[in-house]
């Protein structure tokens, strides 16, 4: 069966040198993509952080009933940062506290410090939290949403994982975060972050 068309000889002849011109300029602009891609990632390398990772702010925090404190700076290229914002008040903050607890005490001696800020809170309610929920990870207080505001603190609990670096690398909003958080930091401790 022969198919009639309005293309003519000379039309015929062009049309696989059209072919192939297509070829080579998708050819072209493949590997230029490709090259691309290649570039950006070793650029985002050479200058330590990952091209989603954001500059944390700095803060410095008196830790409950104590005369230490936690200074963010200073931990910079040491450990790494798991910043728990959670409330007295806070029902699913109580719920989670054991699972804290123990991410605390997995990886106290690994180089992570696990830090419960306390927002919109009292001493005297903290202190009835920590003994309620026999919290022994870091406690702090953050009543005016000083250091929460920094990091886009939205509601309790939220938790955030600050790398060796220095940058977030994780915001994590509501309930189950502490079930998720062990697989991030093991991912830090193994790439040295």
């Amino acid at each position: 069966m022969e198919i009639e068309t309005d293309i003519t000889a000379n039309d015929r002849a062009k049309l696989p040198l059209e072919v192939r011109h297509r070829a080579i300029i998708r050819y072209v602009v493949m590997r230029a993509l490709v090259g691309l891609g290649v570039l950006l990632t070793f650029a985002a390398l050479s200058f330590g952080r990952s091209p989603a990772a954001e500059p944390a702010p700095g803060f410095r925090v008196k830790l409950l009933d104590s005369a230490e404190h936690v200074d963010s700076r200073e931990l910079v290229g040491k450990k790494i940062l798991v910043l728990r914002f959670q409330a007295s008040y806070c029902k699913p903050c109580a719920r989670e506290s054991a699972a804290l607890v123990k991410l605390d005490q997995r990886y106290r001696n690994r180089d992570v410090v696990v830090l419960a800020i306390h927002v919109q809170d009292t001493a005297a309610d903290v202190r009835k939290f920590v003994r309620a929920q026999r919290a022994t990870y870091r406690v702090a207080l953050d009543p005016q949403l000083t250091i929460g505001n920094r990091f886009g603190f939205k509601g309790t609990p939220f938790t955030v994982v600050i790398d060796r670096n220095g940058d977030i690398v994780a915001r994590l909003k509501g309930v189950s975060a502490v079930t998720r958080l062990p697989r991030i930091v093991d991912g830090l401790l193994g790439s040295g972050s």
